[in-house]
């Protein structure tokens, strides 16, 4: 036990804000590195955005995009010893994806699925290779750019309604939005789902399930039925319908297993 404390690798994490051409869709760039024997498995939150995953220093190297997801999904920590990542915003991902958003819901897709094994593994040779963190994050950034096939900006219907949404997911309408934005009701799902991978009325769940995990963030005693109904439940019950169905557990028990990370939730071996 000894010498496992003494050669115990330190974690480390870093983060920054990406560069201007991306900000729109890019909300952060960030590392991540630690000894992955005090870590086990997690659950891991949906939050209706795309996570862009690689290891960068590992006996089995992965890269893949993950999401959008609707639901929770486990993760094991023990595998990881360094990942560099790229969190994108709502719908951020949508210019770099070769194929229609709504199609990786819920799913992983490895680099090599998503854009051909040789440019992928020249995108994981050029990481391995810089040696500051800086350096990687410069790399992503200019990666993505290059590769971006459609232009850096959303329908002007998914921006309002991204906007729209996130301000208040509970007041949810596409039939207003689509209205505004001279579409039919059916034209502007479609749209919505491209381009963030997930209908209208399943983001805007998703967003009030996090806004739910966002603000109990340093509470251990909630009242329940009371936070139901501040963000816009019907009842309690619809409430935790939701967050079942979001989470895959009971309210009371993520308030035991989350962690310091409020979409990690420990799985209990």
């Amino acid at each position: 036990m000894r010498a496992e404390l003494e050669t115990a690798v330190p974690v480390h994490f870093q983060a920054r804000a990406p560069i201007a051409p991306l900000a729109g869709f890019v909300e952060l760039l960030w590392y991540w590195s630690g000894d992955a024997r005090n870590y086990g498995r997690e659950r891991l939150l949906p939050m209706g955005q795309v996570e862009l995953v690689i290891q960068v220093r590992n006996s089995r190297p992965y890269a893949a995009i993950s999401g959008p997801r609707s639901e929770p999904f486990i993760i094991d920590r023990r595998e990881a010893q360094a990942i560099i990542g790229v969190h994108f915003k709502a719908g951020g991902a949508f210019p770099f994806l070769r194929c229609a958003f709504g199609e990786v819901h819920n799913i992983g897709v490895t680099l090599d699925q998503l854009w051909g094994a040789k440019r992928a593994q020249r995108l994981l040779e050029i990481l391995y290779e810089s040696p500051t963190i800086e350096g990687k994050f410069g790399i992503l950034e200019q990666w993505l750019m290059s590769i971006a096939d459609r232009p850096l900006k959303h329908h002007p219907s998914v921006s309002l309604a991204i906007k729209e949404f996130q301000s208040d997911p509970g007041l949810f309408t596409s039939e207003r939005i689509a209205r505004e934005t001279n579409l039919s009701q059916r034209r502007f799902i479609e749209l919505f789902r491209d381009e963030v991978g997930l209908t209208p009325k399943l983001f805007c769940r998703v967003r009030r399930f996090q806004n739910v995990i966002e603000s109990i963030a340093n509470r251990d005693q909630v009242d329940w039925a009371d936070l139901a109904l501040s963000h816009g439940y019907s009842d309690q019950s619809h409430f935790i319908h939701d967050f079942r169905a979001f989470s895959g557990l009971k309210p009371s028990e993520y308030l035991s297993l989350r962690t310091d990370a409020l979409n990690h939730v420990r799985v209990l071996d």
